[in-house]
């Protein structure tokens, strides 16, 4: 296999004598065929170093760090249950992830509820399961928190969400910790001294810490350490008000290689300026060192899985380009037709032969925009051939849809050469399960 292939590919991944390509032991084209394609491949062994390499780079450096899985890369109950296993906390968006949570039993002080505009009924069940914070994202959500807690006779601990105005140079739909954003309260606008204040005199909240998060994939390291100092200059600002900073979230974004020529930075290099920039901005204010929570989503899935789809019509249009359709596209993966995401392409069945076509990978979905790689250079293609995406295990399940009334594919999880069923493929009647005539 080429070298240069390494970086998009999950940690186990070879080429057979026959030329097919092979996760966790498994050949792909055996798991096409028993499985059927779309198909999504989870490598587990690539999970876990991730996931441990994740708690050895930060607490190897920063003991107090709690490594917290966000959930909206990708959320499956064998994942979370691995996740558990793993030692890891869970960041949830939504009352499904929540649920989730509460299906597998995850240990309720280690979840963290993050979202913009959390429903009456989502904070319920944050409150009834006594999870660790809620991370409020403004100040209607204060006092509707705030007004829940006292209902239910608790105490909440939280922390606040401010929006640092720092941008980390990534694409503006995954931008997050600028000013204009529907995420954070922002620190210019005195909107976030507001919310402490409140939070602050909250009889029913215990405030505990401050988080933000600057937006995803992150390739830059700089904006962290310029987040972080604004952050800690703002959270010293009320040490005489009484506010006591038991824990500091810079939050995810961490990067992955998508394409073999496009490498981040390495997990120790972040957690070096991470928590390098934690203990000088403490150091500098005089503030006893909170506990670190980090949230690394895509940097843990997005490696271990890659999307198998099955070859079908091929159209050349002489002198322009040459389109190969699959079988799946924007509604498994919608991330390249939502915001322009790159992948890498590769014949998994002939992973073998030269490189000497350039063609484009379409979807099977009707619209002009389900591309999901243009201009991939592969060895010849042919109706029935295995193409694989590498680098395919964040967002794209968990952004999959119905659109044309198309099933979501099956994903399996393999290590040692065997593979199991995570999520069954859909078929048409879960499509119309919920319909009313």
């Amino acid at each position: 296999m080429d070298p240069s292939l390494k970086p998009v590919l999950p940690d186990t991944a070879h080429v057979n004598a026959k030329g097919h390509l092979v996760l966790g032991g498994c050949d792909v084209a055996d798991l096409a065929k028993e499985f059927g394609t779309p198909l999504y491949v989870f490598d587990e062994a690539t999970l876990r170093k991730r996931c441990r390499a994740f708690l050895q780079e930060f607490r190897s450096r920063y003991p107090a760090t709690q490594v917290v899985y966000a959930s909206k890369a990708f959320s499956n109950v064998a994942l979370a249950r691995l996740l558990q296993e793993e030692g890891l906390g869970l960041d949830v968006v939504s009352g499904g992830e929540l649920a989730l949570a509460r299906r597998v039993e995850f240990p309720a002080e280690r979840i963290y509820f993050h979202g913009n505009n959390k429903s009456v009924e989502e904070l319920r069940m944050a409150l009834e399961y006594r999870i660790g914070a809620v991370v409020v994202d403004g100040l209607g959500e204060l006092e509707l928190l705030e007004r829940l807690a006292a209902g239910w006779g608790m105490t909440q601990d939280v922390m606040l969400r401010v929006s640092p105005g720092v941008d980390p140079h990534t694409h503006a739909h995954t931008t997050t910790g600028i000013l204009d954003s529907k995420f954070g309260i922002p620190i210019q606008t005195g909107q976030a001294e507001e919310a402490m204040k409140a939070a602050l005199r909250s009889p029913h909240l215990n405030l505990v810490g401050l988080h933000f998060h600057l937006g995803s994939p992150i390739f830059e390291l700089e904006p962290y350490r310029v987040a972080i100092k604004v952050v800690l200059e703002f959270a010293a600002s009320f040490t005489r008000q009484g506010f006591q900073m038991r824990a500091f979230s810079p939050g995810g974004g961490f990067a992955i290689a998508y394409l073999r020529d496009t490498l981040p930075p390495e997990i120790g290099e972040y957690a070096h300026v991470i928590t390098g920039a934690l203990r000088e901005g403490c150091e500098r204010h005089g503030l006893p060192l909170p506990q670190l929570v980090v949230e690394p989503g895509r940097a843990i899935v997005g490696p271990a899985g890659v999307a198998l789809y099955t070859v079908g019509a091929i159209k050349e249009v002489p002198g322009v380009r040459t389109y190969v359709a699959v079988d799946g596209g924007m509604g498994d993966n919608i991330r390249p037709a939502l915001y322009g995401a790159q992948y890498e392409a590769l014949l998994a069945n002939h992973m073998d032969e030269a490189d000497e076509q350039r063609v484009t990978i379409a979807g099977k979905y009707c619209e002009s925009g389900d591309v999901l790689v243009r201009d991939a250079l592969l060895p010849p293609v042919r109706s029935g051939d295995l193409i694989a995406m590498p680098a395919a295990g964040a967002y794209a399940p968990a952004m999959s849809n119905n659109y044309n009334m198309a099933p979501r594919p099956a994903i399996v999880m393999v290590k040692d050469g065997k593979a199991r069923l995570i999520r069954r493929r859909e078929t048409y009647e879960d499509l119309m399960a919920s319909d009313v005539l």
